[in-house]
């Protein structure tokens, strides 16, 4: 995937559902769905053991086909087996799903053809708050070349 169809999909994104989405603000999916809501993203969390729960300022669903409402992109924290389930769920749940964003170690090469076919984007083993910092210039600030040239400090 080129980075400017990683910029096109995190410009065009505004509503995010992310499974797997912790309590505990040490672990990755608590603070990259933290992260994705200070850039302007709804998140919708997902996460059968804190359905019914808030967090960040959030409801907190069972599982996707509890979701209220379109999302555009589905954000995946499981582990690469758990993968075609949450593919199928997502594609029985929106049939305009924009994009399917299997986070960083995670891969499954049969449920992303399986979701490409049916017209879906698919980014795996790639983190967007990652993608966001390092395709916005913000990961500049720590010294990183991003290949972004900006004035902003």
């Amino acid at each position: 995937m080129t980075d400017a169809e990683l910029k096109s999909i995190l410009t065009r994104i505004k509503r995010i559902a992310i499974v797997g989405v912790s309590a505990n603000p040490v672990r990755p999916s608590y603070y990259v769905a933290r992260y994705l809501q200070l850039k302007g993203y709804k998140i919708v969390p997902v996460n059968p053991g804190l359905a019914g729960q808030e967090l960040l300022g959030e409801p907190v669903y069972a599982n996707l086909a509890d979701v209220p409402g379109d999302v555009d992109m589905v954000d995946v924290f499981r582990r690469s087996d758990a993968v075609p389930d949450v593919v199928d769920a997502a594609l029985a749940r929106w049939s305009q799903l924009d994009v399917i964003w299997l986070q960083l170690g995670v891969r499954h090469d049969a449920a992303a053809a399986f979701a490409e076919a049916r017209g879906v984007t698919v980014v795996q083993d790639r983190c967007p708050k990652i993608e966001y910092q390092r395709l916005f210039g913000e990961l500049r600030m720590g010294g990183f070349n991003t290949g972004v040239i900006s004035s902003r400090l």
